[in-house]
This record gives C-alpha cells, sequence and structure tokens, in this order.
C-alpha cells in the first residue's frame, strides 16, 4: 500500500502543472523576451521605456503588449513555446509593426 501511495505522489509531483511558474515569474520572462530582442529596441529608436503593458491577444493567441516611450508607442508579441515534457513554458517577442 505505502509502494502504491508512493508511486502516486511520485506522479502527480512530475506532472506539467507542478512546473508552472507564478504569474509573477511568468510576466518576467515575457519582459525578459520582449528586452532581449534587439530589433524591439531598434524599433523604439533606443529610447528609454515610460511603460510597459499587456493590452490583449493577438489573433492567433499570442500576447500583445504595448512600450510606450516619449514619442512613439510600438505594440510587440509574445509566443509562447511550450515545453516538451516537464519544464517551463518559454517565450520570443517581435515587434509587430513599427513605433507609432
Amino acid at each position: 500500500m505505502k509502494l502504491i501511495l508512493a508511486a502516486i505522489f511520485a506522479i502527480a509531483v512530475a506532472t506539467p502543472s507542478f512546473a508552472a511558474l507564478s504569474g509573477f515569474y511568468d510576466t518576467a520572462e515575457k519582459m525578459d523576451a520582449i528586452f532581449a530582442n534587439p530589433a524591439i529596441g531598434d524599433a523604439l529608436r533606443q529610447a528609454p521605456v515610460g511603460s510597459i503593458s499587456e493590452i490583449g491577444k493577438d489573433k492567433d493567441g499570442a500576447s500583445l503588449w504595448q512600450l510606450r516611450v516619449q514619442d512613439c508607442d510600438l505594440t510587440v508579441r509574445i509566443i509562447a513555446t511550450p515545453p516538451k515534457g516537464v519544464g517551463k513554458t518559454t517565450y520570443r517577442a517581435e515587434p509587430k509593426g513599427k513605433c507609432k
């Protein structure tokens, strides 16, 4: 009986739901992807970012974020890549259009 309970516990601990990051750290991962992409910095003309916020979803489900600098706003797409098995989701960011 103890062996069966130990096996059930081991299987439950290894499920992907236990590998999920908290909302805070997941958001930090998305922001890291944004600031790691030099194309986004170039699109913002290397201006300092005044604000950043999540504004919704694109047609394909990618998260949309808006970065505001002094003289323009840039929309950025965040594309999620789920893990192949146990692990965390990683993100890739790309500018959507030009700074307006």
